[in-house]
């Protein structure tokens, strides 16, 4: 199946979701989500939306990840801003791949999609109704595109509100996979109640 808005790091290979083809006012660099920095939840959320009709549909995925809602109840793209999953990358070390069998450098694109519009790459950035271009979430990590995707905050530290948020979230993810795995085991082999008799026996 192809999809849009999916491609790899050129170095690496690593796999990446762009959600900015061209950043407002930095026409040479993208915003890109590695997968492999993502937990398992994080990552389900964000496939779900890629595959979903408003996620194909939309000019820039970001659009859609605005619109949508992580499991941990965050809005996806400021909670991937705040989480440290957004990156700052050139657009000429993403390629892009809808599907298996081709690929296509960002840079690339952009220029031949620039040409098809009769427009400069600057001018594929995304606008709002003003007409004017839409700022990305601000403060985006900038990394070496060669080296490992880093999954730190901006700065590198995160604060004491934010090592409690995260902490809270991960504990409402963990009871609520724990509540579903004990009612997927309590289907397969439901819990035996001991009767008075056997509790009296066992004393």
């Amino acid at each position: 199946m192809a999809l849009k808005h999916v491609g790899r790091n050129a170095a690496t290979g690593r796999k990446v979701v762009v959600a900015y083809r061209v950043i407002p006012g930095d026409p040479d660099y993208c915003l890109v989500i590695p997968t492999s920095a993502l937990d398992a939840a994080q990552h389900d959320d964000l496939m779900k939306a890629l595959e979903s009709n408003a996620g194909q549909n939309a000019y820039e995925f970001a659009e859609a990840m605005a619109r949508t809602t992580l499991s941990d109840g965050l809005n996806m793209l400021a909670g991937m801003q705040r989480y440290g999953k957004l990156t700052k990358v050139k657009t000429d070390t993403i390629e892009m791949t809808p599907d298996t069998a081709s690929s296509v450098n960002l840079a690339e694109l952009n220029k031949m999609i620039a040409e098809q519009k009769g427009v400069t790459v600057a001018d594929l950035a995304l606008k709002g109704p003003d007409g004017r271009t839409v700022q990305p979430v601000q403060e985006t990590r900038t990394i070496d595109p060669a080296a490992d995707y880093a999954t730190t905050s901006v700065d590198g530290v995160l604060s004491d509100d934010d090592l409690a948020a995260q902490y809270r979230s991960q504990a409402d993810a963990l009871f609520k996979e724990a509540k579903s795995l004990r009612e997927q085991a309590e289907k397969l082999v439901p819990t035996k109640k001991k009767t008075k008799s056997s509790a009296q026996e066992a004393q």
